[in-house]
Order: C-alpha cells, then sequence, then structure tokens
C-alpha cells in the first residue's frame, strides 16, 4: 500500500461527553481519558478540537491482509472463511510485548486513505466472506469500523473485532446489532498486576463486563489468553478466569491459550513451553470448558476441536488450516450426534493453501 500524502481530515466522533473549559471526556474504552482543547487521549488518535472529540484516523489504516478466519483466532465462527483485516495506527494499551508496535505505538497519523465503500470492494475483490479489525486496538476507531461494517452487512460480508475487552457500555452500545463475532484477547489470565506493570491498565472488570454485554447482545464471543512465561503464567488465575468464563458466559464457549512469542520491550523472555501450555489447558478443562485450544503451537494435539461427548476428533486442524471435517450439515458429530456450537459449516470452496502432515 502506497501511503497517502495528506494527513485525514478529523472525523467528528459520537463517543464523548463535554466537561466545560472546551475539555472533554471520551467515553470510548475505559480509561474515560479527560482531554484538554489541542490534546489527544492515551490512545493517540482520539482527539479535542474546539472543546469536540474528533477521531483523526477515520479512513486511513495503517495494515491490511487477507487471511483465514482461523488466524484472528475464531475456531467456531464460519470456519475456512476469509477475512480482509483492516488496523491503524494507535492503541488503548501499552503492551510491552505487541507484536504490533510499529503501528500500535506510533503518534503519527500513518497509513493510507480507505474510504468505508474501498474497504469492502477490497475484501470482494480478494473473495473475502468477512472484515476483521485487527493489529491494532478497534475500539479507538470505533466511528471508522461501525461505518465499515455497515457496509460490509450491505454487500453480505461478516465483521468481527479482535480486542482486548477494555470497552464501555456505550461503545458496546453502539456495536449492538452490527458486531457478528469477537475474539477478546486476555493478558497473563487478566490479573491484575499484570494489568498493570505491562499493560498499563486496570481490570479485569472493564474486560469482563464487555464479554457479558457483547454475548447478551448476541455476538459470538470466543476468548484468548496469552500466557506469558514466568510473569503471566500463573495457575490460580488462570483457573479463575476459566471458571468465570464457564459461569458467566457458558461451557461451550471457545477459550484459547496462546503461546508467547518475545517481541518489542520483552525479548528477554522465552517461548511459552509447550508443558505450561498443557498445564494450564488440563486446568481449564477440570473447570469445565469444553473446547480449549492451545494456539501457536503447530502440530499439537490440542489444536484440535474433540467431541465432548464420545472425545471424537470433530475438526481436524493444523495451525490456522482444516484438514478433516467430521461434522455432518448441521454440525453434529459423525461418532455419536452430538451437536458441536459452531456458527455455519466449513465454507464449501474451503482449499487450504498449505497442509503439513504432523510430525
Amino acid at each position: 500500500m502506497v501511503p497517502s500524502a495528506e494527513p485525514p481530515a478529523p472525523h467528528a466522533t459520537a463517543l464523548y461527553v463535554p466537561l466545560g473549559q472546551s475539555k472533554v471526556r471520551c467515553t470510548a474504552c475505559a480509561r474515560y481519558c479527560v482531554i484538554p482543547e489541542g490534546s489527544h487521549g492515551f490512545c493517540y488518535v482520539r482527539a479535542n478540537r474546539g472543546g469536540k472529540l474528533v477521531l483523526l484516523t477515520y479512513g486511513r489504516v495503517a495494515a491490511v491482509q487477507v487471511d483465514p478466519i482461523e488466524k484472528k483466532p475464531l475456531s467456531h465462527y464460519r470456519p475456512g472463511t476469509r477475512v480482509f483485516g483492516i488496523g491503524t495506527v494507535g492503541c488503548n494499551w501499552r503492551c510491552q510485548y505487541c507484536q504490533n508496535f510499529e503501528i500500535s505505538q506510533d503518534h503519527d497519523i500513518g497509513g493510507r486513505d480507505l474510504s468505508p465503500a474501498e474497504a469492502v470492494q477490497w475484501a470482494l475483490r480478494r473473495k473475502c466472506q468477512g472484515i476483521t479489525f485487527t493489529y491494532n486496538e478497534p475500539t479507538i476507531f470505533l466511528e471508522y469500523a461501525l461505518d465499515v461494517i455497515d457496509e460490509a452487512h450491505r454487500h453480505g460480508l461478516f465483521a468481527n473485532f479482535v480486542t482486548n475487552g477494555y470497552m464501555t457500555p456505550e461503545s458496546v452500545a453502539l456495536l449492538r446489532g452490527k458486531l457478528d463475532a469477537v475474539s477478546v484477547d486476555f493478558k497473563g489470565s487478566g490479573e491484575p498486576s499484570f494489568l498493570r506493570k505491562y499493560i498499563l491498565a486496570k481490570g479485569p472488570e472493564p474486560i469482563l463486563s464487555t464479554l457479558e454485554a457483547l454475548a447478551r447482545n448476541g455476538t459470538h464471543v470466543e476468548v484468548t489468553n496469552l500466557i506469558v512465561p514466568k510473569v503471566g503464567d500463573d495457575a490460580d488465575a488462570l483457573r479463575h478466569l476459566a471458571r468465570w468464563v464457564r459461569d458467566h458466559l457458558g461451557k461451550e464457549v471457545p477459550f484459547h491459550l496462546l503461546r508467547f512469542h518475545p517481541d518489542y520491550k520483552m525479548r528477554d523472555l522465552p517461548e511459552t513451553p509447550v508443558s505450561t501450555l498443557e498445564r494450564l489447558h488440563t486446568i481449564a478443562k477440570d473447570e469445565g470448558l469444553d473446547y480449549v485450544y492451545l494456539g501457536n503451537v503447530w502440530g499439537h494435539e490440542l489444536e484440535h476441536t474433540y467431541c465432548p461427548k464420545c472425545g471424537a476428533r470433530a475438526v481436524d486442524r493444523y495451525g490456522f488450516f482444516i484438514r478433516a471435517w467430521n461434522l455432518d450439515p448441521k454440525n453434529r458429530c459423525l461418532s455419536c450426534g452430538h451437536s458441536i456450537p459452531i456458527v455455519g459449516t466449513l465454507a464449501p470452496d474451503y482449499a487450504p493453501t498449505q497442509v503439513t502432515p504432523l510430525v
């Protein structure tokens, strides 16, 4: 993509409250930044101009890519489909290991112009079935995302977020009836001291509230949890999170344990040991979750979808690719007939571009 020469025009936002003395309070994310005239929020991209909050990145993208939906990761939503991924600059978190820090921590409004209509046309030309907002936190450019979603729905495409879930009731309300699916990504099981030290965020209460509200609104929800070795792999924190998901979202909600890759300011740590992921997987299953997956460990037996009734391998996976689909047209296990809660069946034209045998 060729960068655009001129910065985009500031775009009026809906998510703020005037405070007087030309100050505003942004209500897009749980930071609720109070922003003086001429300044911006923690995310860099929501700014006060003349006592009104504007979005500086509306229609300006910093990253686009076509991906399988399984990369998001969404294992129980529209399997085998392709999504057109969109990201901008800025973020409302400061993850010390961010793999996209070049754009998420960028103060400059870089990238190229891409209107909502153009974004959808790009997706259609690349034979995508959906649009995903990813690479940085989509909540901070919610007004742009909503316009893209409306255009996508008019053309029969679905829309999903990959988000840290650090939203507000106000932003969740705007997503009601709009967002089809969401992957909410916890860090270190949402343990408060981990969030404060490595994310510069408070929590996890806003994230939990967001998850409950999105599920209540009918959005398909999956939970991911990045396991950072030594500092974010506490077994009790993982047990508490798994139990909360079971009790508040249901035992059938997919729960992904992701392997950490050292990056940005935390390159001194190793990748998460597979043995750690396996141990935490056992804990999550013992708490009653039916569908627990390991991510970023290609070729592992815990990538697959297993029938919780008979134990048969219902969906055989290798990384982001599906190798075998052992479900009938109504997503019932071929071995015992148990219904597997997957939205949609395998895309009819699915053809993985890479299939590697298990070693």
